[in-house]
């Protein structure tokens, strides 16, 4: 299997305080609760987690748990800065350091008291914690770091559970349900799309454009408004997506929604139709029925709640997740498959 490579980024770091978001319906607004006194006087605690989207939200009940646990610590999430928007979304944050991959997590201007190894199961992310001197380290023991005294790392277990049970070792109890973020309000309320998202990090995660497109001309056909979401990188994807559908290019997102705004056009969405990609996690935050087309990763680690209003489609075979090609598996599913989940999940009809 391939491992991409970890981003590097060049340049002084810095944490950024978080700011109370006035059009949001969060009470914390990223900010600790019930915590007197100025930052520099509480204890320090750093949270690495330097990820993408999905693995933010998999780690939102871990995050919560943290607060809880240490209601008077000032707590600084190592991810990158990009996300920022979204963490008053979670509570209990009180600042963003912007940190990609697992790499050097700058100077916070005092001693660190706890820090908290949300990263990975190499010894980069361990690396990256012990040099800022912690007073405690909580993580998975790995042999390059004998003194890291931790539960060993499990491979089959679902992301979202496996922090809560790392916490769960050092008796910190965390709620893997506990997985919806307060919903923004942006001010575009009326609109109910169906959001198409063809992207994924890796080809291996995408099914083919042409089948999103007949997913979405069909949808179209019913009556129904059709977005085509993704980064700015994936925009000229989303633009091949809506043309073979025939759909106007008004309806091509991509590239124009930042995190904030993809997570207010998420929790009012009608369905999200995707692959194994971080989208999939902002519909389980805010409970928008979605259809998620896995291919080479199972849904046992990365998939959606079961208990939610959610579809999961997957041949049943594990593959490369970094491959260059489609993995065979996603191949297998169909367009009528997904219409047929669709057609299930919600009231959202097809011929």
């Amino acid at each position: 299997m391939r491992v991409p490579p970890v981003p590097e980024r060049a340049g002084p770091l810095e944490a950024v305080p978080l700011e109370t978001d006035t059009d949001t319906d969060t009470d914390t607004g990223g900010r600790s609760v019930d915590v007197a006194g100025p930052a520099e006087d509480r204890p320090l605690m750093v949270v690495l987690r330097g990820l993408g989207l999905g693995d933010l939200l998999t780690a939102v009940p871990a995050l919560r748990a943290l607060r809880r646990s240490h209601p008077g610590h000032r707590i600084v999430l190592a991810a990158p800065s990009v996300l920022a928007p979204l963490v008053p979304l979670i509570g209990g944050v009180d600042e963003v350091c912007d940190v990609s991959g697992p790499g050097h997590v700058p100077p916070l201007g005092c001693r660190v008291d706890v820090a908290v190894n949300l990263h990975g199961g190499g010894p980069h992310g361990i690396a990256a914690l012990h040099r800022t001197g912690p007073a405690r380290l909580l993580t998975h023991t790995h042999p390059a770091f004998p003194e890291a005294y931790g539960p060993d790392w499990p491979d089959d277990v679902h992301e979202v559970r496996r922090w809560c049970d790392l916490l769960g070792w050092y008796g910190i109890e965390a709620d893997p349900a506990d997985l919806e973020l307060e919903r923004p309000r942006l001010g575009d309320e009326g609109s109910r799309p169906v959001v198409v998202h063809p992207g994924a990090a890796y080809p291996a995660r995408r099914w083919p454009p042409e089948r999103f497109a007949l997913v979405a001309a069909e949808l179209r056909d019913n009556g129904h408004e059709v977005v085509v979401t993704g980064s700015e990188k994936e925009r000229g994807l989303a633009e091949r997506v809506a043309l073979l559908a025939g759909l106007p290019s008004t309806s091509v997102l991509a590239g124009r929604t930042g995190p904030l705004e993809l997570a207010g056009l998420m929790a009012r969405a009608r369905l999200l139709i995707c692959g194994d990609t971080g989208v999939a996690h902002l519909a389980a935050a805010f409970v928008t029925p979605s259809v998620v087309l896995f291919g080479p990763v199972s849904p046992a680690r990365w998939g959606p709640p079961e208990t939610g209003p959610h579809t999961v489609l997957w041949a049943g075979g594990l593959g490369d997740p970094y491959g260059y090609q489609p993995d065979p598996g996603l191949l297998e599913i169909g367009v009528w498959d997904v219409l047929d989940a669709v057609a299930r999940l919600t009231e959202v009809g097809v011929r």
